[in-house]
């Protein structure tokens, strides 16, 4: 036996808008290793070229609110207007395929994920310098929008939060935030809590040295 099987868990990204935590999300599903999206539930309209159940799930309010009310989310937020949800379902499906799903979600939706599902990692993905989060948010406007405006006082908020959170990975340079991602996933899997079958593996270990023990005492 080389390794010891562990469980898979949730893997949190979050983030104040325009720091890259879609991208990073991405990345990590599309590169190797047992990676899967959540697709999360919102009432928001489809922006262009979106297919409902691939980026989210596109529902009514009152069908969302219902869906509150029957405790089907791990968590849900108002971001920006519009509600958003992570699926228990999700998680539940992930955990017994062996695959570490990956949470796309804001900062607030982090930390009910924190209280519902204790063995996810949070990690808060931080943006290089304010003026790179702006330019990010602004695009090729050369002049800041009202909606520009309120993501970045939110952002002012949400960075106060970092401290919730297991792990912070700066995304200055795309490939290697990802490859930090991933190295702080494959260091979680070696912890105890972990381990599939840790106890019956201690008891294997231990009922083997007595037998060595026995055997050493037999010679004597």
């Amino acid at each position: 036996m080389s390794h010891l099987t562990s469980r898979a868990f949730p893997v949190v990204l979050a983030a104040p808008s325009g720091t890259g935590k879609t991208t990073i999300a991405q990345a990590l599903v599309a590169g190797p290793g047992r990676f899967v999206f959540s697709v999360s539930a919102t009432t928001r309209p489809p922006r262009g070229g979106e297919e409902k159940g691939r980026a989210y799930d596109f529902v009514e309010e009152t069908i969302f609110r219902q869906m509150i009310e029957a405790g089907e989310f791990a968590e849900w937020a108002t971001v920006h207007g519009n509600l958003y949800d992570t699926p228990r379902r999700n998680l539940e499906e992930a955990a017994a395929r062996g695959d570490h799903v990956v949470l796309d979600i804001d900062v607030q939706g982090a930390r009910q994920i924190r209280e519902q599902v204790p063995g996810a990692v949070l990690i808060f993905i931080f943006p290089p310098s304010a003026g790179a989060l702006a330019d990010r948010l602004m695009g090729r406007a050369t002049e800041a929008t009202p909606e520009v405006l309120r993501r970045l006082r939110a952002s002012h908020l949400e960075l106060a939060r970092v401290s919730e959170f297991d792990y912070v990975v700066v995304n200055d340079e795309l490939d290697r935030a990802v490859a930090e991602v991933r190295a702080i996933v494959e260091v979680e899997r070696f912890r105890p809590s972990r381990a599939v079958e840790l106890d019956g593996d201690v008891r294997r270990i231990r009922d083997e040295i007595d037998l060595v023990l026995e055997r050493e005492a037999s010679r004597t």
